[in-house]
């Protein structure tokens, strides 16, 4: 019986909640109060930036509209948003990007991108630019306002050489995983490369059968991914000189090892 008493309350719950969903009309939010009455290019609601910062980006990305005609905006926010009056505020249109660092979320960087900029930069980019500078770890260890200033630094950056697809310079994490790819490319290579027959220098059929198996960590992950985000010499230098030790290493240890079982025929 109290089972079914609680049925018709339990539906009438249920029926309250698709009216307050659905017949309900939403409303986008809009708060004009928020907005200065000069119009600026930084709107830091959330105080990430210093009052000196603040200046000095206003007065960088004004320059930038000035002598390039991309439009760069930054809004910062916490618990109060502007919503949707900033969209008349600054005027956004194809050639505007919005900046907005929030908190609140699981990456503090978000990106509202105007149609012009994805022929110079691809939607990777910018998905790529969001994990860089965005993520909890990096707003960790260098703080909000480095995660807002070096993201722009690095569009500004692209848009100067006339586009990127990847984002320019190499994180610890990039330098370090190009630097284990290359040496495990070269072990592959040493070890695929070692003789297999008596006065055998090298087994050059077996170094290209299995030449993706190495190329790929070493030439795409280890110059690859390099060579396109930084025109650094030292870093791919070190990459390259990581694969042929680790190859020359593997090759050494394949001879005195895999090699002996190779050569070992005894005549009957």
């Amino acid at each position: 019986m109290t089972f079914q008493k609680s049925v018709p309350s339990l539906l009438s719950i249920a029926s309250l909640i698709i009216f307050l969903v659905f017949c309900n009309p939403t409303y986008a939010y809009d708060n004009a109060n928020l907005l200065p009455k000069e119009v600026t290019p930084v709107l830091d609601l959330a105080k990430s930036l210093t009052k000196g910062q603040e200046l000095i980006l206003e007065q960088e990305l004004n320059e930038y509209e000035q002598q390039s005609g991309w439009k760069i905006r930054v809004l910062t926010q916490f618990e109060d948003s502007p919503g949707i009056a900033i969209k008349d505020f600054w005027d956004i249109d194809e050639r505007t990007l919005l900046v907005i660092a929030d908190p609140r979320g699981g990456n503090l960087i978000n990106f509202n991108v105007g149609d012009s900029y994805f022929s110079l930069l691809p939607r990777l980019f910018w998905v790529e630019l969001q994990s860089r500078f965005g993520n909890q770890f990096y707003v960790r260890d260098y703080g909000e306002d480095s995660a807002i200033i070096e993201s722009i630094k690095s569009i500004k950056t692209c848009l100067d050489v006339g586009g990127c697809q990847k984002v320019p310079g190499l994180t610890k994490e990039q330098i370090l995983w190009s630097l284990a790819a290359s040496i495990l490319g070269g072990l592959i290579a040493g070890v695929a490369s070692s003789p297999r027959k008596e006065n055998e220098f090298l087994a050059w059929k077996w170094l290209l059968l299995v030449s993706p198996i190495w190329f790929i960590p070493f030439g795409v992950i280890g110059i690859a991914q390099v060579v396109t985000r930084t025109t650094d010499l030292i870093p791919l230098i070190r990459n390259i000189v990581a694969f042929i030790t680790s190859a020359i290493a593997s090759n050494m240890f394949a001879r005195n090892t895999l090699g002996k079982t190779f050569n070992s025929n005894p005549e009957k």
